[in-house]
């Protein structure tokens, strides 16, 4: 759980590390709230994503048959006259894609989808969380007694095989949209499906206790007309079977208004933690802003107020619509919620091309896109971002919640990677995406690139080895490595035991210095230089092993030079 104001201000007090920081990081800080009711979890101080996972293709094995998701018709191939979607997806990793009706690409390649029944794509996009900092998928669960059951309780099956092998969790998200018996039938799905998946090791936790959002009470459209008992009993049932419960509520709960019905208070303050949709609401930065400020800080003091967890919808922006304004959009919503101090983000959506908001990586350029279609690639205000960019914010979002970066409101993500090459001898490493073996109270990893030399990156304390790195963003030529502590008189001489590793693929490190005492004294600056034999490398990483200063990793700065 974050270190509480009392905590924190002691602690300096207190004459530790913490007592280095700069006035400014330390109003921050305080400037922040913590109001969190539960601890960290696997929801609370993590990155959800929303996952539809409901597309196939003839020929998938699938039981539901035809292009389930992709075309108004499923029995019909889709085509710019037959579709649901109105973004392409990037269909270079997937092994297998389905022939369309669409026009063929522009660069003259068959248009082809591929089906989320595959395993292979599942497992693709699994990986690409596990890739980009997405902590928890929620695996979205619509009326499943019709005929989509088969393959929605197969798709669970799927979700957690792949959750399992990439390290990511997940939970059940029932969508109870026109879903006409839902009262009983929920719990009967729950006990006789759904609740076994709780024994796997991948099935989100909070307080203990297995995750299940249900969405969709309380909204003011036809597809949602239950009254607010049916709805209590269900959000109390789920409470007495064990379940930490989410709800998935309209914009306007608090007030009964526009999106939501009168009434539903009592229903919307039964839940655990309350995640309101916003997809839709606004295209605009201004609209963001407003509200950030009219919407969200109350809704938070609401939810404080009543000892219930708040995780607010952050959106990439429909593509469609031209709402992206290539990533700033994005970025303004997250540095939002995450200055509101909201205790977890839950992004809409992983994969839904059918709203335009998806952050799963899409056609850059209309050279991978149908032609003539009328379907825009990432690229389409004229600025090129790669198929992963919104991954890679997504990946920057999460580092900014866990106090890994600076909160910030400049988009530190570059559009497309290596498009952005520091300047001729410049520090490679600065404003890098960052990764650490721990971090103590607000002092994470990001704090090594951010140009700041007073703020700094300290591991948990007590225990070694511990490691930062930082990723290139591409393989270069490194020859010189620089680490520094925070020049301050207070932070007294000290010798930490290193070494220096280099990767290329972030996963196989080779060492590129060998592991020393290396003296760090305020007199010479607080700085120690390793030279590198020149190496290819991306992901540089600093591995500590003692430290006679303090029991931890401490690192203000680690920079990266050619030479």
């Amino acid at each position: 759980m974050a270190v509480s104001r009392r905590g924190f201000v002691g602690s300096v007090l207190a004459g530790s590390a913490l007592a280095a920081t700069s006035t400014t990081e330390l109003l921050g800080a305080l400037a922040r709230p913590a109001y969190a009711a539960s601890p960290v979890g696997d929801v609370v101080g993590k990155v959800s994503v929303g996952y539809q996972g409901w597309f196939s293709a003839p020929g998938d094995s699938a039981p539901i048959g035809g292009w389930w998701h992709w075309g108004r018709d499923r029995f019909q191939p889709p085509s710019p006259a037959n579709t649901t979607i109105v973004s392409w997806p990037d269909m270079r990793e997937y092994t297998r894609g389905y022939p369309t009706a669409y026009p063929n690409l522009g660069n003259g390649s068959p248009a082809t989808l591929f089906s989320s029944y595959d395993q292979q794509t599942v497992d693709t996009q699994f990986r690409w969380m596990q890739e980009h900092g997405c902590d928890t998928a929620a695996l979205q669960r619509f009326n499943p007694f019709g005929d989509e059951g088969p393959t929605r309780d197969a798709m669970t099956q799927k979700v957690r095989s792949a959750a399992e092998r990439h390290g990511r969790k997940f939970y059940i998200m029932y969508d109870v949209t026109s879903w006409t018996n839902m009262q009983s039938e929920l719990k009967t799905d729950w006990t006789t499906k759904m609740s076994a998946h709780t024994a796997s090791p991948a099935y989100a936790r909070q307080n203990g206790r297995p995750v299940v959002c249900i969405w969709g009470f309380g909204f003011d459209d036809p597809g949602r007309p239950f009254a607010p008992a049916p709805c209590l009993e269900v959000v109390n049932w789920f409470k007495a079977q064990g379940c930490y419960v989410i709800g998935g509520v309209p914009t306007y709960w608090r007030q009964g208004v526009n999106d939501s019905r009168a009434g539903f208070l009592d229903v919307y303050h039964a839940f655990n933690m309350l995640s309101p949709w916003m997809v839709g609401r606004t295209g605009t930065l201004e609209g963001l802003d407003w509200f950030h400020t009219n919407v969200n800080v109350p809704d938070l003091a609401d939810c404080a107020a009543r000892g219930i967890d708040y995780q607010p919808c952050v959106m990439p922006g429909d593509l469609s619509s031209g709402h992206r304004r290539h990533g700033d959009f994005y970025w303004r919503h997250l540095y939002n919620m995450i200055r509101l101090g909201a205790q977890g983000l839950y992004v809409s959506m992983f994969d839904e091309y059918n709203e335009g908001n998806q952050i799963a990586k899409t056609s850059e350029t209309q050279a991978t896109t149908p032609a003539g279609a009328g379907i825009r690639s990432l690229d389409e205000d004229g600025v090129a971002c790669s198929a992963d960019y919104y991954l890679r914010i997504t990946a920057d979002g999460g580092r900014m919640l866990k106090g890994q970066i600076a909160l910030t409101p400049v988009r530190p993500t570059p559009p497309v990677l290596g498009g952005t090459p520091p300047p001729p001898g410049g520090d490679l490493a600065a404003g890098r995406p960052t990764a650490e073996s721990s971090h103590t109270q607000i002092y994470g990893s990001g704090n090594v690139v951010d140009g700041d030399p007073n703020s700094y990156w300290e591991s948990v304390n007590g225990v070694f080895p511990q490691w930062v790195q930082v990723d290139l963003g591409a393989t270069r030529t490194v020859g010189r490595v620089v680490l520094r502590l925070p020049p301050s008189a207070a932070w007294g001489t000290r010798t930490q035991t290193l070494a220096a590793h280099g990767s290329t693929d972030g996963t196989s490190f080779g060492t590129l210095v060998a592991a020393a005492g290396r003296t760090f004294d305020p007199a010479t600056g607080n700085q120690v230089t390793l030279t590198v034999a020149a190496a290819q490398t991306r992901y540089v990483r600093i591995t500590l092993t003692g430290n006679t200063g303090w029991p931890a990793g401490q690192l203000s700065a680690l920079e990266v030079y050619a030479s």
